[in-house]
């Protein structure tokens, strides 16, 4: 199986450009007007301008960690994040909590399968959100993160599509 650290820099640039181009053409996200996003790591596709791209046409919102749960705020610009837990930028913005009414949901994962289950990085942040998202579901990865098959259990939240380049 590949991996990031065999993907050059350019190819990463490019996968990444790839991948949130079929994102952004999906009907589904066309159509939303809230999106919850996350702002990536370096092993994840690079969502960072894709966000600042999106901001200026959707209410754009991002995962805080706090405690054991991710707390949702609203992105309202690069000056406005700061480094949080894990090393990830998190907004300071005002902080959302009407799930009801985010439209798409932008998924990370360390490996999905072809059924839309997820592996996430083991602590359950994503876990304890999903359930209370009616929102679209995308997870969004590098083709060698898709999977035939990836350990899911009955209650895990399948993604509605997973997006990546073939």
């Amino acid at each position: 199986m590949a991996s990031l650290k065999t993907l050059n820099r350019d190819s990463f640039t490019h996968q990444s450009a790839e991948i949130l181009a079929a994102l952004e053409a999906h009907p589904a996200f066309r159509a939303a007007r809230i999106v919850l996003l996350y702002y990536s790591l370096n092993d994840e596709v690079n969502t960072h301008e894709f966000i600042r791209k999106w901001s200026r046409k959707k209410q754009i919102l991002l995962p805080v960690v706090v405690g054991n749960e991710l707390e949702l705020r609203f992105y309202t610009g690069p000056q406005d994040l700061t480094t949080g837990s894990y090393h990830i930028e998190e907004p300071t913005g005002e902080r959302f909590t009407d799930y009801q009414a985010i439209d798409f949901a932008v998924i990370p994962g360390v490996a999905f399968d072809l059924a839309g289950n997820r592996l996430g990085r083991g602590k359950g942040y994503y876990d304890r959100l999903l359930p209370l998202l009616p929102a679209f579901k995308a997870g969004i990865c590098f083709p060698f993160q898709l999977m035939e098959e990836v350990p899911a259990e009955p209650f895990d939240i399948r993604m509605d599509t997973v997006i990546t380049i073939r």
